[in-house]
């Protein structure tokens, strides 16, 4: 797709999404585009290959929370999978430093690559959640953490709030399914320091979103988090 192209569907989709500050990227998200597209024909990590899906469902969706992260804060993206939202939010918010944590290998290069490729501050960091979080240096070290399709909020919160410090917040980006979690994750919220702050509803083409803003008001308890199996077997 050429520039031209690309730059008229990206404005008229972020103009319809209220997202007109990040407009002036669009040069940014193309190239974006073209590396996610090349590296997806030989490893997959994405299944939206439409320029219009990729602009709709992955960067209007992740830049939802681009304008509620505070001014230098250091941002955790758990899950990140193939860098969403760590590379939407790097393009944007380039006064952020972000770590983006992944299990899996193939996606980290993916994200590495890129980052390193178009001047992007981020770092990344492969391993599991639950077993970075117990201790220092990462324990309660970064001011805000984030997760998209990662897994279900009370595990996600046990896997998310140890990172957070005090007065930090977790950024749940779910889909049609979010307050049911909510509902699921209160008690998790509370045992791990956690309150909600806010709910936030959107829709990207009439597909509804929530973007559930949990502020760390405590320290998270010694005892967790947990190890993986007791996390998914046996939630909070």
């Amino acid at each position: 797709m050429n520039e031209p192209v690309f730059s008229a569907l990206y404005g008229e989709i972020l103009k319809k999404e209220g997202l007109e500050d990040y407009l002036p990227f669009a040069s940014e998200f193309e190239e974006l585009t073209g590396r996610l597209l090349a590296f997806n024909a030989h490893t997959n990590i994405t299944a939206i290959t439409d320029p219009v899906g990729i602009i709709e469902r992955h960067y209007a969706d992740c830049l939802k929370i681009a304008p509620l992260i505070k001014e230098g804060a250091s941002l955790l993206d758990v899950g990140c999978g193939g860098g969403f939202p760590t590379l939407p939010l790097a393009i944007a918010r380039k006064d952020l430093s972000i770590t983006s944590l992944d299990s899996t290998a193939k996606k980290l290069t993916f994200v590495k690559d890129t980052a390193t490729g178009m001047g992007l501050k981020v770092t990344t960091l492969a391993g599991r959640a639950e077993e970075l979080s117990k201790s220092a240096p990462l324990r309660e070290s970064f001011d805000a953490v984030s997760a998209r399709a990662v897994a279900s909020l009370p595990v996600l919160c046990e896997w998310c709030l140890p990172f957070l410090k005090v007065d930090g917040y977790f950024y749940a980006m779910k889909g049609a399914a979010g307050l049911e979690e909510l509902k699921s994750a209160e008690n998790a919220v509370k045992t791990l320091g956690g309150q909600v702050a806010e709910i936030r509803e959107d829709y990207i083409e009439g597909v509804v979103r929530y973007n559930i803003l949990i502020k760390k008001v405590k320290s998270t308890p010694a005892a967790y988090p947990r190890n993986g199996g007791a996390i998914k077997k046996k939630p909070l």
